[in-house]
């Protein structure tokens, strides 16, 4: 009489389970390549000076809110629509062509938002962006 362990259906591990070694390695290559990225050397330098002019800034954006009660704001300046006629024709005769940043509240009148791109577009202004957050 034989003495076994185990059954002779059950055969031992013929393979090696490579899960965990491509684990280790992929958090290596990780590490490698964010400490490679951080620890560049840079190389120093002297750059040389020019006399070139300075271009001039893009005029500053025109910030125009919408309440939802109606109301019109030039920055945080309540104003009525007629002087916001006024204000987009004085904008519009320096010559300079502004963007206008429109943000309007969600329960806001689409009819004031249309009064307000009306004026712009008489004023000559096209340049119009509407903020969302």
């Amino acid at each position: 009489m034989a003495f076994q362990l185990g059954d002779d259906d059950v055969q031992g591990m013929n393979e090696m389970n490579l899960i965990p070694l491509i684990d280790v390695m992929l958090v290596l290559m990780i590490i490698f390549l964010l400490t490679a990225t951080v620890l560049n050397p840079t190389v120093p330098l002297n750059l040389p000076e020019t006399s070139a002019q300075v271009n001039e800034p893009p005029p500053e954006a025109i910030q125009i809110s919408i309440d939802q009660d109606a109301g019109v704001f030039w920055d945080s300046d309540p104003i009525t629509i007629e002087e916001l006629d006024k204000r987009l024709q004085q904008e519009s005769a320096q010559g300079k062509n502004p963007s206008i940043q429109l943000r309007a509240d969600k329960e806001s009148k689409y009819d004031t938002v249309a009064q307000v791109l009306a004026s712009a577009s008489e004023a000559g202004l096209t340049k119009i962006a509407f903020v969302n957050e």
